[in-house]
């Protein structure tokens, strides 16, 4: 395994890569969600290449980018593992030099959901990714389906911008209780912890009512936000039900919609999704 910090470095590394070449972008501090990208891209390509960068520009003003959890040496050591044949490891003024003005925004993909919650988010994240199949050529690029938003704005711009990669994404991975696994669970305490499963139980017990013959969206959004009212130390900023692909808000019977959620437990955000249908 290569670990490269320059882009002339990766890019002459990069060079040497047997293709297809699949990419698994990372913030880093990475669980077994990370890891199930990697071995997938290991399954399917004849190399795998990683990034592990914590993006300053995708973080608000209030947000936690100072606090971050970050570990770099673990985070080779499972790449290692996972059959990783070259990471980087940039830094903030590698990715944006000092004379940096060229941002990518996706439109009405970014403005429900997050995008209404974290102004600029997607701009930051739409930018680097940009940048990172820019750099890396990948063939094909892996993500979580935890993040569903993110995945349909980066599907969106590449589609956009031609970008010759195939954007696969693959099942959320969750703890043993249901809590969608993220780098941000480390901020819960124990009783906070134990509560976090409850956005598991709406979306489960959406699905539930769906599979029953529940069909009306806004019944599903007031059953989903009644579970998670019902959690003391839960704070609910959004329900939805929405359009898989548009994620506008759906009303009325439906077919197929994207069951989402954020919600605050202590000071840590968490968000989770489920699909319904054939989506």
């Amino acid at each position: 395994m290569k670990v490269v910090t320059t882009l002339d470095d990766l890019r002459h590394a990069r060079a040497a890569l047997l293709g297809p070449v699949g990419l698994v972008p990372t913030m880093g501090y990475l669980h077994e969600g990370h890891l199930s990208l990697a071995r997938r891209a290991r399954a399917e390509c004849a190399s795998v290449a990683a990034s592990i960068f914590v993006n300053p520009t995708q973080f608000g003003p209030s947000e936690d980018l100072a606090s971050y959890p970050r570990d770099l040496p673990a985070d080779l050591a499972l790449l290692e593992t996972a059959g990783v044949d070259l990471i980087w490891t940039p830094t903030p003024q590698i990715v944006y030099p000092a004379d940096f003005q060229t941002w990518i925004t996706v439109d009405e993909v970014t403005r429900p959901l997050e995008g209404s919650q974290r102004p600029g988010h997607f701009r930051g994240v739409s930018t680097v990714v940009a940048k990172l199949f820019n750099a890396f050529q990948p063939d094909r690029a892996y993500f979580g389906q935890k993040d569903a938003q993110q995945v349909a704005v980066i599907r969106q711009m590449a589609r956009d911008l031609n970008f010759p990669v195939d954007v696969v994404v693959c099942p959320t991975v969750r703890e043993h209780d249901g809590l969608a696994m993220s780098s941000r669970n480390a901020y819960l305490n124990t009783e906070q912890r134990a509560a976090a499963p409850v956005l598991f139980h709406a979306l489960s017990g959406a699905a539930t009512a769906y599979a029953t013959g529940e069909r009306d969206a806004e019944t599903l959004r007031e059953l989903m936000a009644g579970i998670i009212d019902a959690e003391p130390l839960a704070r609910r900023q959004y329900v939805s039900c929405a359009d898989p692909v548009t994620l506008q808000e759906l009303d009325g019977p439906i077919q197929r919609a994207l069951l989402s959620m954020a919600v605050t437990i202590g000071k840590t955000r968490l968000i989770d999704n489920l699909v319904l249908g054939d989506a």
